[in-house]
Formats: C-alpha cells, structure tokens, sequence
C-alpha cells in the first residue's frame, strides 16, 4: 500500500470493517502446500495474511505439508521418490526421512516465520496428542496412512491460549507406527474436528476450471451435487477430483464452507476473508450459504 494516500489506506480498512466483524473469534483452517511453500517471498507474504487475521481476532489453524522439502532430502540421502496413484510410496526408511522433515525443517521454519511475523505460535505433528489417528491405507503403499480419527483438543487448547497452532500431517497408530497423511485429507479432519467456519486449500490453481487450461472459466461457487455432476460431466478431473473429494469431506464433517484457491497469488489469503470478491471456488453444502 506504499502507492496510497492515507485516505485510500483508510477506506482499505473501512471496507474490510464487515469482514473483520465476521471472522473475528471465528476459527479458519489453512492447508498450506505447493508453490506457496516453495518460494520465500510467497512463503513470507502467507505468514504475513495468517498473522494479520490472528491479529484482528480471527482463530487460524496452519495445516502443512511439505513434499519437496521430503524429495529433496531423500535425494540427497541417495533416496528415489516413488509415487502410486498421486501417492508416496512410504518404507520405513522413508517415513523417517519425512518425519524429520515435516516435524522438523518444515514446521519449525514456520513456526519461526510466523514468529518473525509478529505472531504466537505453536508447532505440533499429528503424533503429538495422538492428534491424528491412522492405519495403513494400501500395503503397496508402506507407511501411507488412513485416517481413523482425531483427538482434537490439543489443536483447542493451542488455540484458546492464542497461539496459531502450526500442524505437520503425520499420523500414528496404537503400535507406535509412523504414518505420512496426505495434507489435504489431514486438514479436512483437522477443520472437521474444530468444526471451523472455513477451510482454505492453497493448490498451484485458481480453483475448479471449466477449461483446465483456461483461469478466466474459474467456477467461483458450487455445491456438493454440483461438485458430483461436474465430476460426471469430467470438468472436475484428475488431481482435482481428490482435492474436491476432501472439500466435501470437510463440509460433511460441519465445517461452514471450503475455498481452493491459488497459493500463488500474494496476498490471496486476505482477498478471500477480507473481500467481497474472494478468490478461488468456494464449496458449499446444498443448502448453506456464507
């Protein structure tokens, strides 16, 4: 805002006084991933929005991942990264490779940014608090993990006293096995659990496209049905389709609404809680409304 006039800054502010009222106590869920995660200035500028929001009142949850952070380590540790389905296949070794990474590196980096930020904030793994329960998802797969529940009250007690809780998708299980979640189905759960008013997916898309090819058919809403007819019609195809399956997840589980959206685009997080205009495709059930 260097460009404008204390005026226009004012008015800025003014505009957002709605939306700030809206969200205030209210709890958000982030699911933070992808290219955002990759490049440190987009890194920065989406610690700065989630400091913001905790700042004018609004409860964030950060739920990461962190996949190239795990690739590239196994690289340098000789290590091939292999995928089934979208999935990582996940051997002893490598679950502990992603352990350290995701727990370790990744969270505590965010942690510090957030911290750097102005923000109070508090890592924590799914393992810790036996937050994420998991089994095996699909024995080709190894230590890939299926979520069988969530013991939420760690995340809450993080939260009510005021921290951003910062959370790395790792699982466990009653036998003390390490399990890789897949960030988007954690932060369904995640933001289930605390029956959030919104979740927000951060993708390396604008949203659900009518031409994959093409920003500018972006659907900015759809409901659950339609989200089912738009996967027979093949719009919602791909990679998307288990990102939409999980929105819808999400929504079943009682959180208000889930927005995709591209991480990409600074200061996205912001334009979507504190605009009229939003960014990305909201998900909604049939009959909610924001």
């Amino acid at each position: 805002m260097e460009n404008f006039s204390n005026a226009e800054r004012a008015e800025v502010l003014t505009q957002a006084l709605p939306y700030i009222k809206r969200y205030n106590g209210e709890i958000v869920v982030v699911k933070y991933g992808g290219n955002a995660m990759i490049n440190d200035d987009l890194k920065r500028q989406v610690m700065e929005d989630i400091v913001l929001l905790w700042l004018i009142g609004v409860k964030v949850v950060l739920v990461h991942g962190g996949g190239p952070e795990i690739s590239e380590t196994m690289s340098k540790l000789g290590k091939k990264a292999e995928f089934v389905d979208g999935l990582r296949v996940t051997d002893k070794e490598t679950v502990d490779i992603v352990q350290m990474v995701l727990a370790g590196k990744v969270n505590k980096t965010l942690v510090n940014l957030l911290e750097m930020k102005g923000g109070k904030a508090m890592g924590i793994s799914g393992m810790d608090g036996r937050l994420i329960e998991a089994k095996v998802k699909n024995k080709k797969l190894g230590f890939v993990g299926e979520i069988t529940n969530v013991n939420i009250k760690p995340v809450i007690d993080l939260l009510e006293k005021g921290y951003i809780p910062v959370i790395s998708t790792l699982g466990c299980d009653e036998n003390g096995n390490t399990y890789n979640i897949n960030g988007d189905t954690a932060a369904a759960f995640v933001a289930g659990g605390l029956k959030a008013k919104r979740l927000i997916m951060m993708t390396d898309i604008a949203g659900v496209l009518r031409d994959k090819d093409d920003s500018s058919t972006l659907i900015p809403h759809i409901t659950i049905n339609e989200a089912e007819e738009l996967k027979k019609e093949g719009i919602i195809s791909g990679g998307m389709i288990p990102k939409v399956d999980c929105c819808i997840e999400a929504l079943q589980k009682g959180v208000k609404n889930v927005v995709i959206m591209d991480g990409r685009v600074p200061h996205s997080i912001l334009m979507e809680i504190l605009t009229d205009e939003g960014a990305g495709t909201m998900v909604m059930g049939d009959t909610d409304n924001d």
